[in-house]
């Protein structure tokens, strides 16, 4: 993907549906920051051109290899943070994993059948249920207000 020479102020947008990119050059661009979630998602990157101004984000730890030139700054090869010496500033709760999310950045996924707030609860939605609730309240309330609105509708 290349932004390069686009006279970008500031990350667009929709670059964040561009998660696919395996090299992203922003380049020549007056670009005076990178927001660290302005990567978000980007698992498949490798290599990544930004201005010279600007550092590779995640910082020169999530990258394999950080090459400076006169104009810019080359940023390859991005590391896993999961596999990392390195311990994590937010590890991950019991039940789940964790899991690359960009340059220097993590998620946490639960394990199966782990799901929910900090994966605590176990086994699968119960969709019936809920359905059969939603339900019988749905129609148990809507036959009371039929019974009674309809004394208050006009007849012909």
């Amino acid at each position: 993907l290349d932004l390069s020479n686009c006279s970008l102020h500031s990350v667009p947008s929709g670059l964040a549906e561009a998660t696919a990119a395996i090299v992203l050059d922003l380049t020549q661009n007056p670009l005076t920051t990178l927001p660290d979630d302005s990567l978000l998602g980007f698992t498949h990157l490798q290599s990544l051109a930004v201005p010279l101004a600007l550092e590779c984000p995640g910082g020169s730890d999530a990258w394999q290899d950080v090459t400076v030139d006169r104009s810019s700054r080359l940023c390859q090869g991005q590391r896993n943070p999961c596999n990392s010496s390195v311990e994590l500033a937010w590890p991950c709760p019991e039940n789940s994993v964790c899991a690359p999310d960009g340059p220097g950045l993590t998620q946490c996924l639960c394990d199966h059948p782990f799901h929910g707030y900090k994966c605590l609860r176990e086994d699968t939605f119960p969709i019936l249920l809920f359905g059969g609730i939603l339900g019988a309240a749905t129609v148990s309330l809507s036959l009371l207000l039929w019974g009674t609105q309809r004394r208050k509708a006009k007849t012909p």
